[in-house]
């Protein structure tokens, strides 16, 4: 049946052999790209309305899949067509070099679709706004650099294959290659900072030393990482500005990360109070405080005085939260309803100073210079 395709459509070429050859070519090829987009058009309206009650998996697949399977289409009419449209042989070559080149991209999109649909397949399972999300942060980091990585790895090889195809640009890469081992040298120490961010992302996806979401320490700023991109990360700092470091950073040098092996933290927090303070009422009413708050994870509640000064003893709080910013919300609300509750209640345990005032001793008395200054006083 094909045969039988392909000799009527040669059949029909021939008719118009009146018609300059490169004007039946054009409106051929034409033709063909307008075929493929209708048909194109025609099937997805099919394939939306058969997925439009079936999940969110298959109705993702079919809209991201859209401009890949037209390009896909267009491609195979426009090679169809090259076969009996009457083009000269270099056009032929010309365009079988354009066919070759969008063959090759074409391969790449899929390859980069498939990586995409992968990932969003894979990462469906974790939540990142969950209590506990350690895990969902460590597949979500992981994926994400490496989805970047293999994104990139994909457009280099699409992109070199493409270029590979075309005899010029092929022939000029091997004799630069071959007899410029200097501007090889120089292109090799300019790419040098993009390499080395590239394998330390990967190094990155491996260990893991920081993931999405981590309340981390960087540069003597506190903030937690909000995007893992293939070659920097950007860290959102507590006061909503974002820290912007090359991925080597966090593979050269030390930070510090709250958030390493458990979303929950430990909030601390100290007040100097006179020796007076009763400690074990505090103790209570500390407990009475974070049986109150929602913030609180019930996991440590601890009150321990941890020094003693000239003046003042400091007492410290540890209260635990399940993420970074409720335990900082923890440590504001404990501090200031336990001050409130200190003024209220035992005001004589804020910290004050002691002066002893002695009596004059026997046959002692005020020197007249001291007695003047008291009566200028006042």
């Amino acid at each position: 049946m094909l045969d039988e395709l392909d000799e009527a459509a040669r059949d029909a070429v021939a008719s118009f052999a009146w018609a300059p050859a490169w004007a039946v070519s054009t409106v051929l090829l034409v033709l063909a790209v307008a075929m493929a987009w209708f048909l194109h058009s025609a099937l997805y309206r099919v394939l939306t309305r058969l997925v439009r009650d079936q999940s969110l998996f298959l109705r993702s697949l079919v809209s991201r899949s859209e401009g890949l399977v037209r390009f896909a289409i267009i491609i195979m009419a426009v090679s169809t067509v090259a076969g009996f449209a009457p083009l000269t042989q270099r056009q032929t070559g010309i365009l079988r070099q354009v066919l070759a080149i969008g063959f090759i991209c074409l391969l790449g999109w899929v390859a980069r679709s498939a990586l995409n649909i992968w990932s969003v397949v894979h990462l469906r399972r974790f939540k990142l706004d969950s209590e506990d999300n350690l895990l969902a942060r460590k597949h979500t980091t992981q994926f994400r650099i490496l989805q970047r990585v293999g994104s990139f790895l994909i457009l280099t090889i699409t992109v070199a294959a493409a270029l590979m195809t075309v005899d010029s640009v092929r022939q000029y890469g091997v004799s630069l290659l071959a007899s410029a081992g200097a501007a090889g040298l120089v292109v090799g120490l300019a790419l040098q900072p993009l390499l080395k961010n590239v394998m330390a992302g990967i190094q990155l996806a491996i260990t893991q030393p920081i993931r999405l979401e981590d309340a981390v320490i960087v540069e003597n700023e506190w903030g937690n990482v909000e995007e893992i991109a293939t070659t920097y990360v950007v860290v959102r700092l507590w006061d909503w500005r974002r820290m912007v470091l090359p991925l080597s950073y966090f593979i050269e040098k030390p930070f510090q990360n709250w958030t390493r092996e458990s979303s929950s933290l430990l909030g601390s927090v100290s007040i100097h109070l006179d020796y007076t303070a009763p400690v074990e009422a505090m103790r209570r009413k500390l407990e009475e405080i974070v049986e109150r708050s929602a913030l609180w994870d019930r996991q440590v509640a601890v009150l321990q005085v941890v020094e003693f000064r000239q003046d003042t003893m400091e007492v410290r709080m540890l209260v635990s939260a399940s993420n970074a910013g409720r335990a900082f919300d923890l440590r504001c609300e404990v501090r200031e309803t336990m001050i409130a509750w200190l003024q209220a209640e035992h005001p004589g345990a804020l910290p004050r100073r002691r002066a002893e005032v002695a009596p004059l001793p026997e046959g002692g008395q005020i020197l007249p210079e001291r007695r003047g200054l008291q009566a200028a006083g006042g």
